[in-house]
């Protein structure tokens, strides 16, 4: 019975996985999946999805299935109306919860996107081990004692002393019979990612914008973690000028003020210079802005910073303008100009939160 139910769950989980995949894109336009991050898991309220059981009802309640009954009597007890009537004692409709891991989501996503794995090229940073058996001792602890060799062992050992009889096949094994498991400790160098991401924080980049930057951000994140063991995230904050922040002030500051996207682009490369060599580190970088920069000679400024400093480090440099109705939408146009033959440059542009799946595509579908 135990097993029967752990099979059912099980299917059920797959339904709802099922259902999460159906409804993905509008699940990340409205951010459902990110109420709640517990350890590894995100809260996902999935709709009209629930586990099959009984329900009984009051036993003073006539009705189908309670006594007496005859053709067209209702098997509710009545078709109420939302928002009508008295207080009641039946429940409701509810929306259920699926905790799925952060890990699970980042599969789904590839899957639904097509995304290829990603090429990595450092592997000096960040050390794992394993211990791996590799052959077999004399003494060793008995939660390693390997039973076929210690048996065989005491099977020559009877033999070649006369005391095995064939009638009665008893092997008793001594201490000098005992053989062990033993084991090397192996480092596995593994792969290592930075992810920086800039955000325009000026007048014109409102609460939806970076509500928008919040969910796309949070789905890179999710399929890199699964491409890299280690993965460090930095943030940085610009209007005029540029800082670095930790991950609440990045998605929660109010800033004001003009635009310097020079300034963010410099920033960046600082940190990159100080705390990640290219020889180890794959690094990405994503910019987020409306497309609005103070003036041409800051964006000219930009653009050679992202030639010069940011690109030859890169795996890959993402820019996506959220659209603002404040926000004149030229840098993207600027950089598209200046990088469109670039195979590390992508850009991408955000309509609207519909708009995050396809910008999502846009920047990871090509593997970098």
């Amino acid at each position: 019975m135990s097993l029967k139910i752990h099979q059912d769950h099980a299917r059920f989980r797959q339904i709802v996985k099922g259902r999460v995949r159906q409804e993905l894109r509008k699940f990340i336009s409205k951010g459902e999946m990110l109420g709640r991050e517990g350890g590894k898991t995100v809260s996902i309220p999935v709709p009209q999805v629930d586990i099959p059981r009984f329900r009984f009802g009051d036993r003073q309640m006539g009705g189908v299935g309670q006594g007496e009954g005859e053709p067209g009597d209702p098997l509710s007890q009545s078709d109420g109306q939302d928002g009508a009537g008295e207080a009641g004692d039946q429940e409701g409709a509810h929306v259920l919860e699926i905790d799925v891991t952060i890990e699970e989501l980042a599969e789904i996503l590839g899957e639904e996107l097509s995304l290829p794995h990603l090429e990595d090229k450092g592997k000096e940073r960040i050390v794992s081990t394993r211990d791996r058996f590799v052959g077999i001792k004399n003494v060793g602890p008995e939660s390693l004692r390997h039973f076929k060799r210690t048996y065989r062992q005491a099977l020559r050992r009877q033999i070649a002393a006369g005391t095995y009889n064939p009638e009665r096949p008893i092997i008793i094994p001594v201490r000098e019979d005992k053989r062990y498991r033993s084991w090397r400790t192996e480092e596995l160098r593994e792969s290592n990612a930075v992810i920086v991401y800039m955000m325009d924080v000026s007048g014109s980049m409102g609460e939806e914008q970076k509500e928008i930057v919040r969910i796309e951000s949070f789905w890179i994140d999710a399929w890199l973690t699964t491409q890299y063991k280690g993965l460090d995230t930095r943030f940085i904050i610009h209007d005029a000028v540029a800082r670095e922040v930790d991950r609440d002030t990045f998605f929660h500051t109010r800033e004001s003020g003009g635009t310097m996207i020079s300034s963010a682009y410099k920033l960046c490369h600082e940190i990159l210079e100080r705390d990640y060599p290219v020889s180890d580190w794959n690094i990405y970088t994503f910019h987020f802005s409306d497309g609005d920069n103070w003036s041409a000679d800051d964006t000219k400024q930009s653009l050679e910073v992202l030639e010069e400093k940011l690109l030859p480090v890169s795996n890959m440099f993402g820019y996506g303008q959220v659209h603002s109705p404040y926000g004149s939408g030229q840098f993207i146009r600027d950089v598209r100009g200046r990088f469109g033959d670039t195979d590390k440059v992508i850009t991408s542009e955000i309509a609207d939160r519909d708009g995050i799946m396809d910008s999502i595509k846009d920047f990871l579908g090509k593997g970098k």
